[in-house]
């Protein structure tokens, strides 16, 4: 079972908990990070500072190509607190927070971004919600810094989800209990934060600041946006079914436009011409329907066709943890 300490728990009860091992797990996927490692240590280890329980960090390398291995390796030989896993090639986000979720030991498992844009400094908002009993706790950005569609998506999702969770929000908190949970799904494709509500009692959403990113650029492109999408509604992320499925979309928003046009009286009011337009708006809808009934369809017989494979969602190559300090 979860304990959890207060924030002005006795001395005794702090040496208790280290003697059992860290009360917090940080965890943070890396992924080309180079620029951001160094700021991003300095800031995380002095928020730990001020939690009176043990805390560890853990960085999971999720196969970069730039210097973040060797950057990572030097932080972790100068912090007793940090463990840096090293997966064998780039298994993608969730599955590098999975990894991180794996080694973890904490009570309290708090994941985030290694791009500054979700300030360290917000973590104690999260945990205090986690020491108030509450299972699961998400970051709702405030002031989001990010481009125009990114901030569609996440309006869009916000709009069909059950809550008001920010799941595009990486800074977020989980009891022991629920991180277990999530690792004994046996599922391919996981979206761990809608995942982590469905499998907690009790989940809030804590308001926190979002920041500009200021070195590198992000992963998430239009077009990876549009998979996770995907990904959430579904389960799946086979490229080339969604592919189809957004050319059924424009096809039939095409056809709609074209009912517009006629209604409007747009088109030319020859009654040939009219005739014809009409066939046309009629052909769009529903050739854009089908392929619509067609991506969604996919989608399942993908996520089906992804769990009979059965591949392994990532592979730890080597878990690199200070050694326990020896007693006298």
């Amino acid at each position: 079972m979860l304990s959890i300490a207060p924030s002005g728990a006795p001395g005794s009860v702090v040496a208790d908990a280290a003697a059992r091992g860290p009360w917090l797990s940080v965890v943070v996927p890396v992924f080309d990070e180079e620029e951001n490692l160094v700021e991003l240590h300095r800031r995380l280890g002095a928020v730990l500072d001020t939690v009176p329980q043990p805390s560890e960090i853990v960085f999971v390398n999720d196969g970069s190509r730039d210097r973040s291995g060797a950057l990572l390796e030097m932080i972790q030989q100068s912090d007793r607190r940090v463990t840096v896993v090293d997966l064998a090639y780039n298994s993608g986000q969730h599955a590098a927070v999975l990894a991180g979720f794996q080694i973890s030991r904490g009570d309290a498992v708090v994941t985030l971004d290694a791009d500054l844009q979700n300030p360290p400094e917000e973590i104690p908002k999260l945990l205090d919600q986690i020491r108030e009993g509450y299972e699961v706790v998400g970051g709702i950005r405030q002031g989001r810094k990010d481009p125009l569609t990114r901030k569609m998506l996440g309006r869009l999702v916000r709009t069909f989800s059950k809550d008001e969770s920010d799941y595009g929000c990486m800074l977020r908190a989980y009891r022991r209990d629920v991180v277990q949970r999530i690792l004994q799904c046996r599922e391919r494709s996981l979206f761990i934060p809608a995942l982590a509500a469905q499998l907690a009692r009790r989940v809030t959403g804590v308001p926190v600041a979002h920041d500009e990113r200021r070195f590198g650029r992000s992963r998430y492109s239009g077009l990876r946006l549009m998979r996770l999408g995907f990904d959430w509604l579904t389960g799946s992320s086979t490229l080339p079914i969604q592919l189809v499925t957004l050319f059924g979309i424009v096809t039939a928003f095409v056809g709609l436009a074209l009912a517009g046009a006629i209604v409007t009286r747009v088109l030319p009011t020859d009654p040939g011409l009219r005739t014809v337009s009409a066939l046309l708006t009629i052909l769009f809808t529903l050739l854009g329907a089908v392929f619509v009934a067609i991506g969604v369809v996919g989608e399942y017989v993908a996520r089906i066709y992804i769990e009979v494979r059965s591949r392994p969602l990532y592979v730890i190559e080597s878990v690199r943890r200070a050694p326990p300090e020896t007693r006298s």
